[in-house]
């Protein structure tokens, strides 16, 4: 029997959906459909292929062998079709992309940036995430998000299907509420991010290699939890110079080790989408206004 030559893209359109959640509700949730709808389209295609692309059971879904290969091909071929409509003039389609970025920016560049973004591009629709950035790597190479702006944790292990690319380096520095002064006499209390954490392991890092007796003062995952302590006098936060919170203040003490620089990198999956490389340059374009002091 000879395989049908032509790809509908609503198909691929929903098994790229399916991929990306890992679950057929939430895909159908994602696309506006039933559940029942994606499921046949995505045994359309797999019918099409005359192979599984999916595994599924009553818990989980997980791609075949064929289901990865097919995955990268699916994302290019719906970046083409986008780019075909938008040389073509259909530059009123509404676009998704799905943005992941440090909560960092959210309490300081971020507002300023998203409303430029509505101004240059009036149909891309962002479904914003703020996480962590360890756990936005980690979305990122499950293809949970399409592109993040956060910091580097380290040169990548192996060989993975992100596109890096740095976009601005900081000072990593102490931050402390106004007139706030380390104790002399017991160890520097410090207000950090749980592991794993890139400010994290580069303060103490710092520390033991200089010597310093420290002590978590305060955790959170959140960084309203961070300011909070921070400001409440009972220690001190690392934090890249540009993104402090308000309310808080550099803290120059000589006692105090200086930390390493911090990189902040815009990451994308391979074959990206007309929404993601729009995005893309749009950070790139406006790289300048995130080490901008943000008061």
């Amino acid at each position: 029997m000879t395989m049908e030559r032509d790809l509908d893209l609503r198909l691929v359109r929903s098994f790229l959906a399916v991929a990306s959640e890992l679950s057929f509700t939430r895909a159908a949730r994602r696309l506006g459909l039933s559940q029942s709808t994606i499921s046949a389209r995505v045994r359309q295609l797999e019918e099409h292929f005359s192979h599984a692309l999916l595994e599924r059971d009553t818990h989980s879904v997980r791609l075949t062998p064929a289901g990865e290969r097919f995955l990268t091909y699916g994302h290019r071929i719906l970046a083409l079709a986008d780019e075909a409509l938008d040389e073509s003039g259909f530059h009123h389609r509404r676009y998704t992309v799905r943005f992941g970025v440090s909560e960092d920016f959210a309490f300081t560049h971020l507002p300023t940036f998203l409303e430029r973004l509505r101004l240059e591009h009036p149909f891309l629709d962002v479904e914003l995430s703020i996480h962590l950035s360890v756990e936005l790597h980690r979305r990122l190479r499950s293809a949970e998000l399409d592109i993040i702006l956060a910091m580097r944790p380290g040169p990548s292990r192996g060989v993975d299907a992100l596109e890096v690319e740095p976009l601005f380096s900081d000072r990593l520095v102490w931050a402390a509420r106004a007139g706030y002064e380390p104790p002399s006499d017991e160890p520097l209390p410090l207000v950090l991010y749980p592991r794993p954490s890139v400010t994290r392991d580069a303060a103490v890092g710092a520390l033991e290699s200089h010597g310093v007796a420290y002590r978590t003062a305060a955790t959170s995952t959140s960084l309203a939890g961070l300011r909070a302590a921070t400001l409440s006098g009972i220690g001190i936060m690392p934090f890249a110079e540009s993104l402090i919170p308000g309310g808080l203040a550099l803290l120059e003490e000589p006692e105090l080790p200086p930390m390493p620089d911090v990189v902040f990198a815009l990451a994308t999956r391979r074959a990206p989408t007309r929404a993601t490389r729009d995005l893309a340059q749009a950070l790139r374009d406006h790289r300048a206004d995130f080490t901008a002091g943000s008061g």
